[in-house]
């Protein structure tokens, strides 16, 4: 069989004619250009001072972020902590048939001596505070009682106050 006769009898497809790879000459190729010998590369003193410019307007926009999850953080801890006591009150009512006329009761016993003879053991070994570090108001009306906390202000009975109420 020869070559021609096969190529005669069967045409050869339209392939994309070759492309052969030439030499590159006389062509620029793009090469990072380099720097004078008395300049080094780095940053200038404008893209650093922008860069802390930006930085810290970040941290104020987080620090004021913080800051309100915090006081709700205290809100939260001190709503758990009064819960907490007003379970303790129970626990005094069940023992003594009544609620303690204050908060050292809770920890010291009550001051009549009739209940003292029934005082086993402190509910509480110290009087709690709020999360911001101030007394809680406990008073007595009859058979209710209310816990107070003075809130984020430090003010008592204003409009941030934390209150529980209990009978």
């Amino acid at each position: 069989m020869e070559w021609r006769s096969f190529r005669a009898s069967h045409p050869t497809p339209n392939y994309p004619p070759k492309v052969v790879l030439q030499p590159m000459r006389n062509r620029k190729i793009n090469r990072p250009r380099r720097m004078p010998r008395g300049r080094q590369a780095g940053f200038t003193l404008l893209e650093l001072l922008l860069v802390l410019a930006i930085l810290v307007v970040i941290g104020g926009i987080v620090t004021v972020n913080i800051g309100g999850a915090q006081t709700e953080a205290k809100i939260n801890a001190t709503k758990t902590q009064r819960n907490g006591l007003k379970s303790n009150i129970q626990m005094y009512q069940i023992r003594m048939n009544g609620i303690p006329e204050t908060l050292e009761a809770l920890r010291d016993g009550p001051s009549d001596a009739a209940k003292k003879a029934k005082w086993i053991a402190p509910i509480i070994t110290e009087i709690p505070t709020d999360a911001w570090e101030n007394p809680l108001e406990y008073t007595v009306n009859g058979n209710a009682y209310e816990i107070r906390s003075a809130g984020p202000d430090g003010q008592p009975n204003s409009e941030d106050d934390i209150t529980v109420d209990g009978s």
